[in-house]
């Protein structure tokens, strides 16, 4: 059982336009060893164990992008990713504000100057096995928006993947 890339699933709530027109899209799909766990269960599976050289390089890139004016976490928020016991749509679950939340699918992201970005975790059934889909759109507005993807996407896409990997290896899923 691996990280498998695919196209992110149509039942997404992740508004079609954005998609369609998004400048960078990747999804990736794992199986659940627990399918009935939460959807919030399953975000904190993936990205609530992040190595502390994970947290620092991206401690460091909020540091950088905040000197543009840009909306970044606060380091603390990095270094410390909390659970609540009950989330919903407003909130911030790990450093991103949660645009929609239900049994099946958490979309969180933020909107910024550059770019906007969605994040969804879609739980699926793919071939009769109950899986997880972490997709990620990101919409572009501006030169800043492609100069920042053109050095975030090839960690982005190494890191979600190994992130998946390590909560598949562990068991968290």
């Amino acid at each position: 059982m691996n990280v498998k890339e695919c196209d992110l699933p149509l039942a997404s709530a992740i508004d079609h336009r954005l998609v369609q027109s998004a400048y960078f899209r990747d999804s990736y799909r794992a199986p659940l060893v627990n399918p009935r766990q939460d959807m919030v269960g399953i975000f904190f599976a993936i990205f609530g164990h992040q190595p502390g050289w994970m947290k620092a390089l991206l401690i460091a890139r909020n540091w950088i992008v905040s000197r543009c004016g840009l909306d970044v976490p606060a380091a603390s928020d990095v270094m410390n990713v909390s659970r609540k016991a009950r989330y919903q749509v407003g909130d911030t679950i790990g450093p991103w504000p949660i645009f929609s939340l239900t049994e099946t699918e958490l979309v969180a992201g933020r909107d910024n100057r550059h770019l906007d970005f969605r994040l969804s975790l879609l739980r699926v059934t793919h071939d009769g096995v109950p899986s997880v889909v972490v997709s990620t759109v990101c919409s572009v507005h501006n030169r800043s928006g492609k100069i920042y993807l053109f050095f975030i996407v090839p960690f982005h896409k190494w890191g979600v993947k190994r992130l998946i990997s390590k909560a598949m290896i562990a068991g968290r899923l």
